[in-house]
């Protein structure tokens, strides 16, 4: 996975976005608002926005950045408020991830309906108040060297979230991810597919591997980053 970075000043920001270019030949599947499904994509953009976001028309925002970083034809784009600069890549026996990690708003998949749920509120690890501005979201990219069948690709999206939530709890983070956490998982297109994505599948286990490190990695990153505030 050869990633860009590129800059861009927005809102008197200067943002990161990271940039894939794939050069075609891959089936992704996404829960990316930009491109999510199951399908061809010849590119992937994860682009940071500022943490107090207010844009109501977010599709039409990662169209305006892929356009303005030369991105045409299929593609896949999400938005994290996540420091794209720091951005964790690691790789397992030819599967590449990189990951984004944000944690102001840690919290369950589960919480009773209707109910104020704790884990909403942005937190430290310590119980106290964080900072309003700091940023959440996960977002997840991961490269696989074979073809997946579309169960393996559904697969491979449910391994990896299993990994991101082992790494998190690891990590000191007592929840599953955050509320709008996305992920993206890019298959080579042609030949036989593999018809298994599972942890204990041989390219299952390496996706695990990959996610777990990465976003492991991205966690305590950015408990260092709280620490330092």
């Amino acid at each position: 996975m050869n990633l860009e970075t590129v800059w861009r000043e927005e809102d008197g920001a200067r943002l990161a976005a990271t940039v894939w270019r794939t050069g075609g030949g891959y089936r992704m599947v996404a829960s990316a608002m930009l491109g999510g499904g199951i399908g061809p994509a010849g590119w992937v953009l994860n682009a940071q926005v500022p943490g107090a976001y207010s844009r109501t028309d977010p599709v039409a925002h990662l169209a305006e950045l892929a356009a303005s970083y030369g991105l045409d034809g299929p593609g896949v784009g999400m938005l994290t408020a996540a420091s794209v600069a720091r951005t964790m890549r690691r790789d397992d026996e030819g599967v590449s991830v990189s990951a984004t990690v944000g944690l102001r708003v840690p919290t369950w998949a589960s919480s009773p309906g209707g109910a104020s749920d704790p884990e909403l509120a942005p937190m430290r690890l310590d119980g106290t108040s964080a900072p309003a501005w700091t940023p959440g979201t996960i977002n997840i990219v991961v490269a696989v060297p074979v073809p997946l069948s579309d169960a393996a690709l559904v697969n491979a999206v449910v391994t990896a979230t299993e990994a991101k939530t082992q790494a998190l709890l690891e990590a000191g983070y007592p929840c599953t991810g955050t509320a709008s956490d996305a992920i993206c998982v890019a298959a080579a297109a042609g030949g036989t597919q593999e018809i298994f994505a599972g942890p204990r599948s041989t390219w299952g286990s390496r996706v695990a591997r990959a996610v777990h490190a990465a976003v492991h990695a991205g966690a305590l990153d950015y408990t260092e980053t709280l620490r330092t505030l």
